[in-house]
């Protein structure tokens, strides 16, 4: 505890007499010179306005300028001494008006004031030097009155001096610091002066570029007096730009050195601070919606993962887009605010504030209601825009935002201008850039004037290499936006109409028969959900033998696939072989072996007359080379296909002595014998991927 006027009037009497009393003897002693106290602890260096860090005075006015001190070092000793003074009158004034309510905090910057005025200083010059008073005594004050009494004379002072009060404390709230801890809570109760501070810790937090100190300690700042209940009702009136400060502030920390890998979301239970920047700042962010009703945004982006990917800087833009959705879901009525302070922050200078208010923007646009605020053909450019920009997270935002644009009704006569850019996005080498497109054509496909045949055409040349892409997404993508165009045109293709696609679904048959078999489960199941589409609109009535040979593989399945398939398309056997024959020499085993097993059953279902030799030579050849595969049920399958081949070469009546030397050893025989493979050796998804159990 502090001496000074609160330790010599601890026993006094308490009001206004003594108050007056307190103020006389300033005024008495008003040009003498005063020594410190013998007793009572000295004023710390820190306490002196000149030691503050240059960050904490950069969102505030620029310290007023001192004169020159005529009197040397003993006016320096007395103005110390002056600052505890200061602080112990401040203190009493605040304990002899506890029980005068809000008039209390009036009439104790009233009597401050007063005291200040009879030394012929103001009160506003000496504001920093109070707060920082205040602090170093708060820790030794008792809990109750003392305590309380130093708490309302802080309250009192942001009341009128908000702006000097945060620059005081900013500085001490990084490294965290219990007591200046104390004091923002305080500040927060505080119904007359909390949305005051609040808004200037915005400031703060706005008008730095990086996660320097000064934004830093605002940021924690902002934790500390959230989450105090009742304090988000402050907030009415810039909610949006408190929010957007926050959101841009955590990517400020993923990008800059205080971000982690893995980072440990800090909990309420826990003790002591977070322990990183970024945790407060996602607690700060967290209170803030759920002050104001939006815990579903909360369990949301819980579920979701956001969080976490809010915190690290290559997934930082994906929780954006994750809190964006969440807000259009259980929190519309933010929307329209957000959507305005975002408008400016789109050409913002800075890169960091312009991708998250970019992410932010293209996930508002979910919303019709929040996307009618600008006119279609303003958003509609700037995203067209947006494919011109050399970074590839702007044209990926870009094509995000055009597939929201798709989705929502209405927007059909703008898809003469979506597609081409659409379309033009799938040769990017970028994955996000190509998930991006297929996503948004996929939802361009659920309209109900979706122009079924213009895409059916377009895509003929360029969906066929997705399916096969190396990159599991991509497939999975491309498979899926297959199957809802195949959908879509389900009416022409029953009626025999759809020309180009019937070509575009014979032309990926075989595609998607072998990659039932996909290692990717997600590209598998699209393949499943693919055929099936196929089986209804062009009435193959093959879908359970779909199903069993993609959960069960079974041969007798999918030999019952191809000789349906050789009765009604005989002409396109050379074209299946031929497809199936490229995945011989695929990297994956499951695919190879099913591959040579799907050469071997439309071998032995096709017609002689319908495949030439040199399509048997070189399937004998590339079956032949399997022989020597490392993976033993790849050389099986290789092994009975290869005889499948033979079989049919000598079906053909004509003996091929250089080519098959073995034919001339036996005479044709009538009928060919159906191949039997081995059971396979790879993972079924009925047992482990789809059903959750294991073998034993």
């Amino acid at each position: 505890m502090a001496g000074g006027v609160w330790g010599r009037a601890r026993g006094g009497p308490v009001g206004s007499l003594t108050l007056t009393a307190l103020a006389e003897g300033i005024r008495t002693n008003q040009g003498q010179p005063m020594r410190p106290p013998s007793k009572g602890p000295q004023p710390e260096p820190e306490l002196k306005p000149e030691a503050e860090p240059a960050a904490a005075r950069e969102p505030c006015s620029p310290p007023r300028a001192q004169e020159p001190d005529p009197e040397g070092p003993n006016q320096t000793l007395q103005s110390s001494w002056e600052k505890g003074t200061l602080s112990d009158l401040a203190l009493y004034t605040a304990a002899c008006l506890e029980e005068a309510g809000l008039a209390g905090t009036q009439v104790t910057a009233f009597n401050l004031s007063s005291a200040l005025e009879a030394r012929g200083e103001r009160l506003e010059d000496q504001v920093q030097a109070l707060v920082l008073g205040l602090l170093a005594q708060v820790p030794s004050l008792a809990d109750g009155r003392p305590r309380q009494a130093a708490l309302r004379v802080l309250s009192s002072l942001a009341l009128e001096y908000s702006q000097d009060v945060v620059c005081a404390l900013l500085p001490c709230s990084l490294p965290p610091d219990r007591a200046a801890a104390e004091l923002w809570r305080s500040l927060s109760r505080n119904q007359r002066v909390n949305g005051q501070v609040l808004v200037q810790l915005l400031w703060a937090l706005k008008g730095t570029a990086g996660p320097e100190q000064k934004a830093l300690a605002a940021t924690r700042a902002l934790g500390e007096m959230l989450s105090v209940s009742g304090c988000v009702g402050a907030t009415r009136g810039f909610y949006p730009h408190l929010f957007l400060a926050l959101v841009t502030q955590l990517h400020e920390l993923a990008q800059g050195p205080h971000s982690l890998d893995s980072p440990r979301v800090w909990a309420p239970s826990d003790h002591g601070p977070p322990h990183s920047h970024a945790s407060c700042a996602v607690e700060a962010l967290k209170t803030l919606i759920t002050g104001d009703g939006g815990r579903m945004v909360v369990t949301c982006m819980e579920q979701a993962g956001g969080w976490r990917r809010l915190m690290v800087a290559h997934t930082h833009l994906e929780g954006v887009l994750l809190l964006a959705s969440a807000m259009v879901a259980h929190a519309d009525h933010h929307l329209r605010g957000l959507f305005a302070d975002l408008l400016p922050r789109l050409r913002s200078a800075n890169d960091t504030q312009r991708l998250t208010a970019m992410a932010f923007f293209t996930g508002l646009l979910q919303s019709g209601p929040t996307a009618k605020l600008l006119r279609e053909e303003v958003i509609l450019e700037r995203l067209r825009a947006w494919q011109g920009d050399p970074e590839p997270t702007v044209r990926w935002l870009g094509l995000l935002g055009l597939g929201h644009l798709a989705l929502n009704r209405g927007k059909v006569r703008h898809v003469k201008v979506l597609l081409p850019v659409l379309l033009g996005a799938l040769s990017e080498c970028d994955v996000r850039l190509v998930g991006a497109a297929l996503s948004a054509l996929r939802r361009v496909l659920l309209h109900p004037w979706a122009p079924v045949r213009r895409l059916s055409t377009e895509l003929g040349p360029c969906l066929p290499p997705l399916l096969d892409d190396a990159r599991d997404s991509i497939r999975a993508s491309a498979v899926g936006l297959l199957g809802t165009l195949v959908r879509r045109g389900r009416g022409g293709l029953r009626l025999g109409l759809r020309g180009p696609l019937r070509k575009l679904v014979l032309k990926s048959l075989v595609t998607l028969l072998l990659r039932l078999h996909d290692p990717s489960l997600d590209a598998a199941e699209s393949s499943e959900w693919t055929l099936a589409r196929c089986d209804g609109a062009l009435r193959w009535g093959l879908l359970e033998e779909m199903v069993t040979v993609a959960h069960y593989d079974s041969p007798e399945a999918l030999s019952r696939i191809c000789h349906r398939l050789v009765q009604w398309y005989p002409n396109h056997v050379p074209s299946f072989l031929s497809q199936t024959q490229g995945y011989l020499r695929s990297p994956q085993d499951p695919l190879r072996r099913a591959a040579a097993v799907l050469i071997g059953f439309l071998v032995h279902h096709t017609s002689p007359s319908h495949i030439n030799q040199d399509l048997l030579d070189s399937l004998f050849q590339d079956l032949g080379q399997l022989q020597s595969d490392p993976e033993p049920a790849v050389v099986a399958a290789a092994q009975v296909s290869s005889q499948q081949v033979t079989l049919l070469a000598r079906a053909q009546g004509s003996p091929r002595g250089v080519r098959f030397p073995c034919l001339l050893l036996r005479p044709p025989r009538p009928v060919r014998p159906p191949p039997v493979y081995p059971d396979s050796t790879f993972q079924r998804r009925s047992i482990t991927g789809r059903w959750g159990c294991s073998d034993g």
